[in-house]
């Protein structure tokens, strides 16, 4: 274990951590003689639910004392209270239950003592009158209805978190505008911490109200966000999801806001600073992208995910994956042999005819609201079935500090297909994790050795055990990613899409496809902020929560199929006809995708020989040149990256940034060494391909350069700009300094931007 052992993870799910108080512990028939002997140094944590001694020596266990199980909190009136503290400054605890977690600095289900006890703690530093009413009031709401107890806690934090404000002596730069301050929580999985948000010109800041965070305040450089989802959060509109640059301070951020016109005050704050340059994620491309091959099976349906409020954030919305793989028993799986892959365009329950035809049977004879399927394909229990032996801390908060029954965990890939493929109950899909090949399997194997029991055949659990074929965790992941990313799959995955995301997903088409699942489960079949009733809204809360939910509908009609085995782009026929109507569709297909990040290399155009596809930019390629000789092809794009890509070695040889801003344009200079760049940054920017590195850079117009072009006969360039303005300059071709005051020779002045530039002798 870590050598800080608490965090929140420790207390019931989305329970509140306030502060803590250094403290002794020490038992009840203490003496003043032995008193120094049995007490226990550590800190006394308050929390909205519960109440934590973490003592300061590892091999103890932590003490969590739940107030529901208190049956009084008071200041201690014992025969030696003045003696061992002349102010009496001792906390009495008298509770029926108590929990020891983490004994021996060991990760193990949590001990429940159903005892009644006494615990003492004498405060250090912090006096009894200022916390003990506090915790009574905590206690108190401990008595009530969960509802009312939710409800009672939820002021308790609104009073204390609007006596504080966000500390401006974090600032990193004290000439920062602030634009927004406001209250949130971070959102991990499990688990809810609030503080304070605040937005500034130049950075994003989150203060947690507790010290439980590894910092004191988290800072976002604005120019590092990429991606800004918006997101609902325990079934409200209210998430805010932030993706950062991945060698940034903070790469990731998931903030909860107290309503939902709070959070898009945010958004809009967010997006309303010039120095916020968000990636191109726009759905229509991204599929395109997906069709053509630009992105892989396993990215768009992340990508998906995402689109579909399924975020890693949060295990009640977590992103949902196909089983594709249906052979789990042979020696040698075959992906060339369609019989070993599970059909995509039926949901997972309606794969067995036979348990389906009963499923049917018992959906007629319900009452409506009808649904086949009581169990759904993604909840927070199957994910956690998934990855108790990555992250177990995450099991045992989640159920109460117990792991699952030996026999009903997570113990055979073979088993749990059998499972979902005959059990009346089980429906559940799988997780990214199991097409990672990053993460090498890490999930299926008891990396930290912990004691999850034995089976019923006396079998100890430990690793998961994996089909034939497989040779390891990390060998499995392979060839599942490889099932995924194949031609079979690339043809059928649109169906499965339609199921989950599209227009199968609800109404009529969703019956027609056998794919009905409890009302509940979907999107707005519930207005909660329209229930008044605090245990009604609350059991609806629960049971939504455990349940599982249909991921957000991004789809209504029919998704298309991804193209596979696409042929390369054929010249007229000898009679001057047109290649047949796919040359038409091809045609328009690149009109719409001209800004896809990805082009081939082509041999010749008289024959239109692709012999190099080349992976280039993340985002839209602007401009692309050919250099040396035609040895090298150069391109710039809108995520601000020159590439050169060497024809002869067939691999890219140099990428640079050269730009905080997208690039536009880029020429070969005379010398065939030297590139000129436009910039939307308003620059112009000279750089040897030789040494490679920037030679010069100058503002060459008041606006983004949009286009640039190059007068041989003149040599003369000429740039184009957002300002609708053309500038005229000479002296590049010696590839001199650009100096405005010499090089600029002419300006012509348009009534709209430019977009594009040619130069006739």
């Amino acid at each position: 274990m870590e050598k800080d052992r608490f965090s929140l993870l420790l207390l019931e799910p989305a329970e509140i951590y306030f502060e803590d108080f250094s403290a002794f512990l020490f038992p009840l028939d203490v003496n003043k003689h032995d008193f120094e002997k049995k007490k226990q140094i550590g800190r006394l944590k308050m929390c909205s639910k519960s109440i934590v001694f973490d003592p300061k020596d590892m091999e103890k266990p932590l003490i969590k004392i739940p107030l529901k199980e208190c049956m009084k909190i008071s200041q201690w009136d014992g025969e030696l209270a003045t003696k061992i503290t002349p102010k009496n400054n001792v906390v009495a605890v008298d509770c029926k239950q108590y929990v020891e977690m983490l004994a021996g600095n060991v990760l193990a289900p949590y001990s429940f003592v159903a005892e009644k006890h006494s615990f003492l703690f004498l405060l250090n530093y912090a006096h009894v009158a200022d916390c003990l009413p506090q915790i009574c009031q905590l206690h108190r709401a401990a008595t009530l209805p969960a509802a009312e107890q939710n409800s009672m806690i939820a002021a308790i934090v609104y009073s204390r978190q609007n006596r504080v404000s966000f500390d401006t002596l974090w600032l990193e730069d004290l000439y920062e505008k602030v634009i927004l301050e406001t209250q949130g929580s971070k959102i991990t999985p499990l688990v809810v911490n609030p503080g304070r948000i605040l937005l500034t010109s130049s950075r994003l800041y989150f203060q947690p109200y507790n010290n439980v965070e590894s910092y004191p305040v988290l800072k976002i450089r604005l120019p590092d966000i990429k991606r800004i989802v918006q997101r609902r959060f325990l079934l409200r509109q209210v998430g805010l999801e932030i993706y950062c640059e991945s060698n940034s301070q903070v790469t990731h951020l998931y903030l909860s806001l107290k309503s939902e016109a709070e959070r898009d005050a945010l958004y809009q704050g967010l997006l309303d600073q010039p120095s916020v340059h968000l990636e191109n994620t726009e759905q229509e491309m991204m599929t395109l992208q997906w069709q053509n091959g630009v992105l892989s099976n396993y990215d768009y349906l992340l990508y998906l995910n995402s689109m579909a409020d399924r975020t890693f954030s949060d295990l009640t919305q977590y992103p949902v994956f196909p089983w594709v793989i249906q052979d789990y028993s042979s020696l040698k799986l075959n992906l060339d042999d369609s019989k070993s892959y599970r059909d995509l365009s039926k949901p997972i329950g309606a794969l067995n005819e036979v348990r389906l035809a009963r499923l049917k049977e018992r959906c007629e004879e319900m009452s409506p609201p009808k649904f086949l399927y009581g169990s759904h394909y993604s909840a927070p229990g199957f994910v956690l079935f998934y990855l108790v032996r990555k992250y177990p801390h995450y099991m045992l908060c989640l159920q109460n500090g117990r792991f699952d029954h030996p026999d009903r965990m997570f113990n055979s890939v073979p088993d749990v297909w059998k499972n979902v493929m005959t059990n009346m109950s089980d429906f559940k899909e799988v997780i990214p994790a199991f097409y990672d090949t990053e993460g090498v399997g890490d999930f299926l194997v008891n990396t930290y050795g912990i004691n999850f029991g034995y089976r019923h055949d006396g079998t100890k659990n430990g690793d998961v055990q994996l089909p034939p074929w497989a040779t390891g965790p990390q060998d499995f992941v392979k060839k599942l990613r490889d099932a995924l990313e194949s031609d079979h799959v690339s043809n059928m995955l649109h169906h499965w899409i339609d199921l989950i995301f599209g227009y199968k997903q609800t109404g009529s088409e969703a019956k027609k496809a056998d794919n009905l699942f409890y009302y509940l489960c979907y999107e707005g079949a519930v207005d909660l902020d329209s229930i008044h009733d605090l245990n009604q809204r609350h059991a609806l809360e629960v049971q939504i929560m455990e349940f599982g939910q249909i991921p957000k509908q991004i789809f209504t009609l029919p998704h298309p199929q991804r193209r596979t085995g696409i042929p390369a782009l054929m010249p007229t026929g000898g009679d001057g006809s047109a290649a047949s109507s796919e040359m038409d569709e091809r045609s328009t297909l690149q009109e719409r995708v001209h800004s896809v990040s990805c082009f081939p290399v082509w041999h010749s155009f008289s024959t239109l020989k692709n012999i190099a596809p080349f992976q280039t930019h993340k985002e839209a390629v602007t401009a692309v040149a050919v250099a040396g000789n035609k040895q090298f092809v150069v391109s710039v794009g809108q995520d601000s990256l020159l590439k050169m890509y060497s024809i002869s070695e067939k691999r890219q040889v140099r990428s640079v940034t050269l730009s905080s801003m997208a690039l536009s344009s880029c020429i070969i200079m005379p010398d065939d060494k030297s590139l000129i760049i436009g910039s939307w940054d308003n620059n112009i920017i000279l750089y040897n391909m030789e040494f490679g590195r920037e030679m010069d850079s100058v503002r060459g117009h008041e606006d983004a350069v949009s286009c640039l072009a190059w007068g041989n006969k003149n040599q003369i360039l000429v740039s184009g700009s957002w300002d609708c303005s053309v500038r005229v300059w000479q002296g590049m071709a010696e590839g001199r300094r650009i100096k405005p005051s010499s090089s600029l020779i002419a300006q012509f002045d348009h009534d709209a931007h430019i977009s594009c530039l040619s130069v006739t002798r």
